[in-house]
C-alpha cells in the first residue's frame, strides 16, 4: 500500500504498466531517475529491481512528501527532489530514466500548476510535457542508458518515437495495452472526438511504453 494524500496522483493502470516494464526490461541498475514520481510507485519498483541509487522528482510539494513517506514505509532509499523535470538533476546522467507524464489532451495549452489536474493535463495535443522529456532526456542518459515512458496513444505514439529518434536514441514500443477509459478521458470524450483523437463512441484507449536507448 502507498500513501496517496489529496492532490497527489493515485497510481493507476499507466503507473502499473510502467513499473512492470521497468522490471521486465532488466534496466533498473546503477542510477535511476523517475520523473513526475507522484507517490513514488515507479521509483520504488526500480529500487526493488536492484537499482543502485534512485532519484525521484516531482513539481508537487505533496507528491514529494508522499514519495518520501512511502520510501520510509517500504524501507527503501529514495532521494526525492521538488522541481520541474530535469531541473533538479542538471548535469547528471542516469542508466535509466522513467516517466509517466501528464498526457491527456486538454482544452488549452495553458497547464495548471497548483491543482490536481496538473497530474494529467498535457495541453491541446497532450504533448506539452512529453515533448520536453523527449527533447531533454538524451542529455541525461549515460552510455547505454534508456528512457521508459508511458502515455496514451491518443497523445501520438509516432510523434514520440520520431522526436526521440531525432535526439539520437534507438526507439521502440516496449509494451502496449488496451484499458477502459478512465474518468478524465471519459469526461473529455466529446472534446477528443471533435478533434479526431478518438473514434466516436470509444470506450477504451491504448497505453504504450516507449523505450529509447542511448548508444554505448
Amino acid at each position: 500500500m502507498l500513501l496517496t494524500p489529496p492532490g497527489v496522483y493515485r497510481p493507476q493502470s499507466d503507473s502499473q504498466m510502467l513499473a512492470r516494464a521497468v522490471a521486465v526490461s532488466g534496466r533498473a541498475r546503477g542510477a535511476v531517475l523517475d520523473l513526475g514520481t507522484g507517490t513514488g510507485t515507479v521509483a520504488l519498483a526500480a529500487a526493488r529491481c536492484g537499482a543502485g541509487a534512485v532519484t525521484a522528482v516531482d513539481l508537487s510539494r505533496r507528491a514529494v512528501l508522499a514519495a518520501r513517506v512511502n520510501a520510509r514505509l517500504h524501507r527503501t532509499a529514495l532521494t526525492v527532489h521538488r522541481g520541474d523535470l530535469f531541473g533538479p538533476v542538471d548535469g547528471r546522467r542516469f542508466d535509466l530514466v522513467t516517466a509517466n507524464p501528464p498526457y491527456v489532451p486538454s482544452h488549452t495549452d495553458r497547464l495548471v500548476r497548483y491543482r490536481r489536474a496538473r497530474s494529467w493535463d498535457g495541453g491541446r495535443d497532450g504533448r506539452a510535457v512529453i515533448d520536453r522529456i523527449c527533447d531533454g532526456v538524451a542529455a541525461h542518459l549515460g552510455p547505454g542508458g534508456a528512457l521508459l515512458m508511458v502515455h496514451s496513444a491518443v497523445s501520438g505514439v509516432q510523434a514520440s518515437l520520431d522526436r526521440l529518434a531525432a535526439a539520437g536514441l534507438a526507439v521502440r514500443v516496449a509494451d502496449r495495452s488496451r484499458i477502459p477509459l478512465g474518468p478524465v478521458m471519459r469526461a473529455r470524450t466529446a472534446l477528443h472526438e471533435a478533434r479526431g483523437l478518438v473514434e466516436p463512441g470509444a470506450a477504451d484507449e491504448e497505453l504504450v511504453v516507449i523505450e529509447a536507448v542511448r548508444g554505448s
